[in-house]
C-alpha cells in the first residue's frame, strides 16, 4: 500500500535553510522545486529532500507540516537530523547531542 500524503524537508544548498512542505507526489515536487517553478523557494536553488514523513489522511499530513513550522517542530526535527544537518553544513544551532 502507498500512503498518498506527503510532508517533506528541503535543505537549501545556496542559503542552508530549510523548507517545509507537503505533497501527493513527492518527487514531482521536488523537480519544481529545483526547477523554480515554486515562488517561495525559487531564488533558495538548488535545494536537497533530506526528510520526509507519509500520512494515509491529508489531516494527519497538514496537521505535521504545521507542527514542523511550529518552534518545537523545527527543534525536533534539528535533533532528529542533527548529523545530517551539521554534514550539509547547516548553519543554524543544533540542540542536544
Amino acid at each position: 500500500m502507498v500512503l498518498p500524503y506527503c510532508v517533506y524537508v528541503l535543505y537549501s544548498k545556496k542559503d542552508g535553510l530549510l523548507y517545509h512542505g507537503f505533497t501527493t507526489n513527492l518527487e514531482k515536487r521536488v523537480i519544481d522545486h529545483n526547477l523554480g517553478r515554486t515562488i517561495s523557494t525559487s531564488k533558495r536553488r538548488p535545494l536537497q529532500l533530506i526528510y520526509c514523513e507519509f500520512f494515509l489522511y491529508k489531516s494527519d499530513a497538514v496537521r505535521r507540516e504545521k507542527y514542523f513550522k511550529t518552534s518545537q517542530g523545527k527543534r525536533m526535527l534539528k535533533l532528529i537530523m542533527r548529523r545530517t544537518l551539521s554534514k550539509l553544513g547547516y548553519k543554524h544551532v543544533i540542540i542536544g547531542n
